[in-house]
C-alpha cells in the first residue's frame, strides 16, 4: 500500500505544455503553430467570449428582457408575533428590533406584518404596517407611530428642482 506522498498521476493523465515560438528546433518556431499570413495568423482572432463565426451571437439574438427598479425600497418584515421578544409596554422601533435579532438594518425600512397575536401592549414606531398588524397591537392596548416616508431619489430631485423654480419667483 502506498502513501499519499507516493501517489502518481496515471500515465497520459499530464501532457507536456507547447511551448511555442521558442525557435525552429522547437518545431514550433518561426510562426509558432499559426501557419502563414492570415487573420488566424493574426493576435485578437475570434477569442472573445461568445463569438460565432460571424453569424449573430446568441446573446445578441435572444430579447432583452426583466426591469430593475433603482428607487426601490426594500423593507424588512417582522411579525406581530416576533413582538413578544421583546418586554411588554416598550417601544418597538428599528434600533430595539436589530437589538433582538429580529432585523439586520440592512434594508430600506421595517414593515410589521399581522401574523399571530399579541399579549402585551407595544408603541410601534416603524415604517410601515400592515392593517391587519395595526389591528392587533391596537387590540392590544398598543399605539401605532408610522415614521415619515423616505423620498425616493427622484422625488428628492423633484423638490429640489420645485424649490429652485420658488426661489426663481420670488
Amino acid at each position: 500500500m502506498s502513501s499519499l506522498n507516493q501517489l502518481k498521476a496515471p500515465r497520459g493523465a499530464t501532457k507536456v505544455r507547447k511551448r511555442v515560438g521558442r525557435g525552429q528546433a522547437s518545431g514550433l518556431g518561426k510562426t509558432a503553430g499559426r501557419g502563414g499570413k492570415g487573420q488566424k495568423a493574426r493576435s485578437g482572432n475570434m477569442h472573445f467570449e461568445g463569438f460565432e463565426g460571424g453569424q449573430m451571437p446568441l446573446q445578441r439574438r435572444l430579447p432583452k428582457f426583466g426591469f430593475q427598479n433603482h428607487f426601490r425600497l426594500e423593507y424588512e418584515e417582522v411579525n406581530v408575533t416576533d413582538l413578544a421578544r421583546l418586554p411588554a409596554g416598550s417601544v418597538v422601533d428599528t434600533a430595539a428590533l436589530k437589538g433582538v435579532g429580529l432585523v439586520r438594518g440592512r434594508g430600506d425600512g421595517v414593515v410589521v406584518l399581522g401574523k399571530g397575536e399579541l399579549a402585551g401592549a407595544y408603541t410601534v414606531r416603524v415604517d410601515r404596517i400592515s392593517a391587519g398588524a395595526r389591528e392587533v397591537v391596537e387590540k392590544a392596548g398598543g399605539k401605532v407611530d408610522l415614521l415619515p416616508r423616505r423620498r425616493t431619489m427622484g422625488e428628492k430631485q423633484k423638490a429640489e428642482k420645485a424649490e429652485k423654480k420658488a426661489k426663481a419667483k420670488s
